[in-house]
C-alpha cells in the first residue's frame, strides 16, 4: 500500500459530511490532521485535552454538523466522564479514532496499562470499537464507522493498532523515544 491510510481517512470524513475535528496533537495522527487543516470545509480544533473533544463534537451534533475526535490510546482516560454523561446519556452520536501505544514492540512501559484497557473501557461506557490491525484495515474501519455513528447515533471508536502507526523505540536511562 503506497497510500497512507489518512488519504482515505480524510476522504471518508468528506463523504460523511464530516465539518469539524478536534484533536490532541499524537505523532500518529499528523497527516490526518495536517489533511484535514489544509481543507478549507472542515475546521480543525486542537485540544489541551481529550474531553475537550468530546465537548465539541457534542455541541456540533447540536449546532446540525458532524464531527470526529482524533487521540493517541494514552488520552483515552480523559474522555471517560465525558462519554458516559454526554455522549452515553444523551444519546449523541460519537466517531473517534484512536492511535494505540502499548501494543505491539512498545518500548515505554508508562504506555501499556492504559494501551491494554482502551477497548474495556470504552466499551463498558457504551463506545462500539473497531480495532485496525494492519493499514489496509483503517480506511473500511473508518468508512463503516462513520456511516454507523451517525446513522444509529451510537459511539464509535476506531482503533488503529500499534502494528500500523509503528512501535516507539525507549532506550534506559532516555526520557525520549526514537520512531
Amino acid at each position: 500500500m503506497d497510500e497512507h491510510w489518512s488519504v482515505d481517512g480524510h476522504r471518508h470524513f468528506k463523504a460523511a459530511g464530516i465539518r469539524q475535528v478536534a484533536y490532541v496533537p499524537d505523532a500518529g495522527l499528523t497527516k490526518l490532521i495536517e489533511r484535514c487543516r489544509e481543507d478549507n470545509e472542515i475546521e480543525t480544533v486542537m485540544c489541551a485535552t481529550e474531553e475537550e473533544g468530546i465537548g465539541l463534537a457534542a455541541g456540533a451534533w447540536l449546532a446540525g454538523q458532524k464531527a470526529a475526535v482524533l487521540m493517541q490510546s494514552s488520552g483515552v482516560g480523559n474522555t471517560i466522564n465525558a462519554i458516559a454523561s454526554l455522549i452515553t446519556s444523551a444519546h449523541f452520536p460519537l466517531f473517534t479514532i484512536v492511535t494505540m501505544r502499548g501494543q505491539w514492540g512498545e518500548g515505554n512501559p508508562w504506555q501499556v496499562p492504559m494501551g491494554q484497557a482502551v477497548a474495556p473501557v470504552l466499551e463498558a461506557v457504551g463506545v462500539k470499537t473497531f480495532q485496525a490491525d494492519t493499514a489496509a484495515d483503517v480506511s473500511p474501519m473508518i468508512e463503516a464507522g462513520l456511516r454507523m455513528a451517525y446513522s444509529t447515533d451510537q459511539a464509535i471508536a476506531v482503533l488503529v493498532s500499534q502494528r500500523v502507526i509503528g512501535s516507539k523505540v525507549w532506550v534506559a536511562g532516555s526520557s525520549e523515544g526514537k520512531q
